[in-house]
């Protein structure tokens, strides 16, 4: 007799005793988008910045110079400075949303995925680009955390639940899979 039949037999208050299992294990394989690091973020980012500014030097200034306001008003209430803000927000808010990238992280082969592998929503993208922005804009240390936060989250990933990848580059990473076996019929049971 084996040593589980031993255990039913020596079950004496007539209790049903599970079927005993084990556990096979494997190694298999498994690619994952590579995770965009802080330098070339960083570099993203200044193109995005310059892109930005052309934007505003292009469309709002010759429009206020046309009505005589001021472009040197230099207050965080000042019309320049809201409609700059407001050019700023929307500029990442919409190339994130329509393009999953803006036209810095299409330079460099970056796009902006949730983590979960679903299509960015409109939530999702508003919480990354105007929440999570304004916090590092306002704090500007915290871009740095970048560098070592686990898969290269930054603080608008973190809050949004996104990450920003490299297009078409994948790292191999192996993972070990569970099995259960029914140790009588060697059958497998489930995979966890």
């Amino acid at each position: 007799m084996s040593e589980f039949e031993n255990q039913e037999l020596s079950n004496t208050n007539n209790e049903i005793v599970p079927a005993p299992y084990r556990y096979s294990t494997e190694e298999i394989e498994q690619y994952e988008e590579k995770t965009a690091g802080f330098w070339v973020r960083f570099w993203a980012f200044a193109i995005d910045s310059l892109v930005v500014s052309a934007i505003v030097g292009i469309l709002v200034n010759p429009i206020f110079r046309l009505f005589g306001w001021s472009l040197s008003d230099s207050n965080w209430y000042a019309p320049i400075t809201i409609v700059s803000a407001i050019l700023y927000y929307a500029y990442f808010v919409l190339t994130t949303k329509f393009w999953n990238q803006t036209v810095g992280k299409m330079i460099f082969g970056l796009k902006v995925i949730r983590v979960n592998g679903e299509k960015l929503d409109w939530m999702t993208v508003l919480f990354r680009e105007i929440v999570g922005r304004f916090i590092n804009n306002t704090i500007k240390i915290l871009y740095i955390i970048v560098a070592f936060m686990p898969k290269n989250k930054g603080l608008n990933d973190v809050i949004a639940d996104t990450v920003v990848v490299h297009e078409r580059v994948y790292t191999k990473n192996r993972v070990i899979v569970q099995t259960k076996v029914d140790y009588e019929t060697e059958q497998s049971i489930s995979t966890t």
